[in-house]
C-alpha cells in the first residue's frame, strides 16, 4: 500500500501583482506560515521559519537576488531556499498560477493529529473536573493552549482570555470562592506567570483550591539567563503546596491528577511548569489520561468523639449562645440555621461570611468587625458561648477570647489558631453540626433571643435612616448608595467586592438577601472584584446575575477587563464609588496622626471608558439618580458600570 503524502493546494493570492516585484511577504497556507516572494517575475514560496532562531522570512526583504531574515540577517535565495556558501537552506513549497493570475501553494497533507504530553494531562486536568481556564496565550505556553483549543471544540473546556494574568488568577480564586472546586490560570513563562502570584495568594490564604498552569523556556536553556527565564518553581514554592515541572519522562498523568487532588482535598493551590518543548512532544504511548475514580476521599469526616461530648456539655449548659459563620461554612448553612432555631441562637457572620444568613431571618444579626454592625457585636458581648462554624478569628473580625468557645473546621491547623478554644471540633462543618443537633435534641437551656433581635435591630434601622440624611454638598453618601443597591439588586445575585471603604460601607450596610459574595478575605488584595465577577460568571454563566463592586483606586487596577466582560458578552453590573481618592489610607494616615500624602487619584470618565469599551457607561452625581440609574444597568442585556461621584467622607 502506497503511503505517499498528497499535495493539498490552498489559494493564498486573487492576483500574483498584490506583491509587486522584489518584494515578500506572509502568507497562510492551512495551518503553514509560507514566505511568498515575487522574485524575477515570477512567485516563489518558501516556509516562513528561518532555520536559525525561527526568524519569520516574510518580513525579510529581498537583496541583491538573495532574501535576507530580518531578525539575524541569514541568507536564502527566494525560490529554491538554498543559504548560498552552505548546504542548508529553507524547504520550498511548490506554486500553482492559474490563468486569472490566481496563485496557489501546495502543501503536503498534514497527518493526524499525534496526541502530546499536554493533551494527556490536560484532558486528565478535565476529567477531575476543572473545566475552566483563564489566562493569555503567548510564545511559551504554545503547546499547551493548542491542547486546550482541542479541548474547547470538543466542548469540554472553557477557556477565556484575559488582558492581565493577575487578572486571571483573581477570576480562578472568584470561581472557586462560589463554587468550592477549582479553575486554572494559566499564563507564559517569566512575567506571564509571575502576574498570576497575587491571585494565587487570595486563593491560598482563603482555603479555596486552584491551579496555575506555566509555561516555561525550553529545557536546553535553562540556567543561561535566557529571554524570560525564571525558575518558577522555585518562585512558587511559597505559595502553591504542589509545585512541579513536567519533563519528557516525567509521569503525566500521575502529576495533573496530583496537583488536582492536592488542590481539591488541602483547599490550596497547586503549580505545574511545562517546558516549551515538552508540550508538544507525543504522549508515550502506554499512557491514558486518568481520573478521579477511586483516587479521593469523601470529605464528611466526623469529629474525635470526646471533643463532641465536651461540645454537647457545653451547649446544654448555655442560656444565651451566639452562632459565628465564616466563609468556611458557606456549604453547610442549611444545618447551621436549623440548629440556630433549634437553640433560638443569634447568628452572626465574619465579613467573609456576610449574605450566609439572610438579613431578613430573625436570628440574623449582620456582619461582626471592623465592617460590622452594632447588632452582632451587642449579641457577641452579651453571650454566655460562641460556637464558631468556618471562621478563622482574624483581628478583622474581632471575636472575643473572653468567652466558652466551640470551634469547627475542616483543617485541624485552622483550630486553635491564635489563642486557646474550649472545645475544637476537627471535622466537615455541615457532617458536625448535625452530630451536635442530634446530640443536643431538646435538651437545652436557652431563652429566645428573637424578639432581642428584632429590638436591637430597629434601633440600627432608625441610626441608617439618620445616616441616609447626611449631605455634605461634596458628592452622594456610601449608604445612600448601598440603600439603593438594597432595592434594585437581584435576591439571587452573586456579588464580588473589593477592599477599601467602599467595602467597609457595603458590610456594614447592604441588606443581603439570598445573595453571595465574594472578597479578598485574608489578602485583601485592592483589584479584586472586578475580575472576581468573571470568575462568578464563568461558574453560573446566566443562571444568576453577577454584580461587582469597587472603589476608583480598585476600578483602576483591571481596569481593562471591561474589554473582557465585552468580548465575552459577560453581563457583570459593576457599582463604581467614585471619590477620587484612597479613602481608606487617607483616614489610616490621619489616624496614625500622618499627614494624608499621594492617596488622591487623577481619575478618567469611568462611564465613558465603559461606554468606549462597547459596555454600558452611566454617571451619577446626584442622590436622586441613584435608583433610575441602578435600574437602567440592572435591565441591560450586557456588561454595564454605574460610576457613583461619592463623598469620600461620608462612608
Amino acid at each position: 500500500m502506497s503511503t505517499a503524502k498528497k499535495t493539498v493546494w490552498y489559494k493564498v493570492l486573487e492576483n500574483k501583482h498584490e506583491i509587486p516585484e522584489g518584494r515578500i511577504t506572509t502568507v497562510t497556507a492551512g495551518t503553514k506560515q509560507v514566505a511568498l516572494s515575487h522574485f524575477e517575475g515570477k512567485i516563489c514560496a518558501l516556509d516562513n521559519s528561518c532555520p536559525h532562531q525561527g526568524g519569520p522570512l516574510g518580513e525579510g526583504s529581498i537583496e541583491n537576488g538573495i532574501l535576507r531574515c530580518p531578525w539575524h540577517g541569514w541568507d536564502y535565495h527566494p525560490c529554491t531556499g538554498k543559504a548560498p556558501g552552505f548546504d542548508d537552506g529553507v524547504e520550498p513549497y511548490e506554486v500553482k498560477e492559474e490563468a486569472d493570475g490566481t496563485i496557489y501553494v501546495g502543501i503536503l497533507e498534514e497527518q493526524p493529529h499525534r496526541p502530546t504530553i499536554s493533551d494527556v494531562m490536560l484532558q486528565t486536568m478535565v476529567n477531575w473536573g476543572v473545566n475552566t481556564v483563564f489566562g493569555m496565550v503567548g510564545h511559551s505556553n504554545l503547546g499547551l493552549a493548542d491542547a486546550m483549543r482541542r479541548l474547547e471544540e470538543q466542548g469540554k473546556l472553557q477557556y477565556f482570555g484575559i488582558r492581565h494574568e493577575g487578572a486571571a488568577a483573581f477570576a480562578a480564586s472568584g470561581y472557586a470562592k462560589l463554587t468550592g472546586k477549582p479553575a486554572a490560570c494559566f499564563g507564559i513563562a517569566g512575567p506571564g506567570s509571575t502576574n498570576m502570584f497575587t491571585g494565587m495568594w487570595d486563593a491560598k490564604v482563603d482555603r479555596v483550591p486552584l491551579l496555575a498552569l506555566s509555561g516555561q523556556v525550553n529545557t536546553q536553556v535553562v540556567g543561561t539567563g535566557a529571554f524570560q527565564e525564571v525558575d518558577l518553581v522555585k518562585a512558587f514554592q511559597t505559595v502553591a503546596g504542589y509545585n512541579h515541572a513536567v519533563h519528557q519522562h516525567s509521569k503525566h498523568t500521575e502529576l495533573m491528577s496530583g496537583a488536582v487532588k492536592h488542590a481539591l482535598v488541602q483547599r490550596d493551590v497547586s503549580h505545574l511548569t511545562f517546558p516549551d518543548e515538552v508540550q508538544v512532544l507525543p504522549k508515550p504511548d502506554d499512557e491514558q489520561a486518568d481520573n478521579p475514580t477511586g483516587r479521593i476521599t469523601p470529605f464528611t469526616i466526623s469529629p474525635p468523639n470526646e471533643m463532641l461530648d465536651n461540645a454537647v456539655n457545653l451547649l446544654k449548659k448555655s442560656k444565651r449562645p451566639v452562632i459565628i459563620v465564616g466563609h468556611g461554612a458557606r456549604h453547610s448553612m442549611e444545618e447551621i440555621i436549623k440548629m440556630a432555631e433549634m437553640m433560638n441562637s443569634p447568628v452572626i457572620t465574619t465579613f467573609k461570611g456576610k449574605g450566609l444568613i439572610p438579613d431578613s431571618h430573625p436570628l440574623a444579626c449582620g456582619v461582626l468587625g471592623r465592617s460590622g454592625t452594632p447588632v452582632a457585636s451587642w449579641f457577641m458581648n452579651e453571650s454566655d458561648l460562641l460556637i464558631v462554624f468556618g471562621a478563622s478569628f482574624s483581628n478583622h473580625t474581632g471575636i472575643t477570647p473572653k468567652k466558652p468557645i466551640i470551634q469547627v473546621d475542616f483543617d485541624p491547623m485552622a483550630l486553635s489558631k491564635f489563642h486557646k478554644v474550649d472545645v475544637a471540633l476537627w471535622g466537615e462543618i455541615g457532617v458536625t453540626c448535625k452530630l451536635l443537633q442530634q446530640a443536643v435534641g431538646k435538651h437545652t437551656n436557652t431563652i429566645d433571643q428573637r424578639p432581642e433581635v428584632a429590638a436591637r435591630r430597629k434601633i440600627w434601622k432608625t441610626e441608617k435612616e439618620n445616616r441616609l440624611l447626611d449631605d455634605r454638598g461634596n458628592g452622594i453618601s456610601s449608604i445612600a448608595v448601598f440603600d439603593a443597591m438594597n432595592r434594585i439588586t437581584p435576591e439571587n445575585a452573586v456579588i464580588a467586592v473589593d477592599v477599601g471603604n467602599n467595602t467597609y460601607s457595603f458590610g456594614r450596610y447592604f441588606e443581603c438577601k439570598n445573595q453571595s459574595i465574594l472578597m479578598s478575605g485574608y489578602l485583601g488584595s485592592i483589584g479584586y472584584a472586578l475580575p472576581a465577577a468573571m470568575g462568578a460568571w464563568a461558574a453560573v454563566k446566566n443562571t444568576r446575575p453577577v454584580w461587582s463592586l469597587s472603589g476608583d483606586g480598585g476600578l483602576g487596577q483591571y481596569l481593562a477587563e471591561i474589554t473582557t466582560l465585552v468580548k465575552y458578552n459577560m453581563p457583570v453590573k459593576h457599582i463604581l464609588i467614585n471619590n477620587s481618592e484612597l479613602g481608606k489610607i487617607s483616614k489610616e494616615q490621619r489616624t496614625a496622626e500622618y499627614q494624608v500624602w499621594q492617596t488622591a487619584m487623577h481619575n478618567p470618565d469611568f462611564a465613558a471608558f465603559a461606554n468606549n469599551c462597547g459596555a454600558l457607561g452611566i454617571r451619577v452625581e446626584k442622590r436622586e439618580q441613584l435608583i433610575p440609574a441602578m435600574q437602567k444597568i440592572n435591565n441591560h442585556n450586557g456588561p454595564a458600570l454605574l460610576e457613583v461621584i461619592c463623598d469620600v467622607k461620608l462612608i
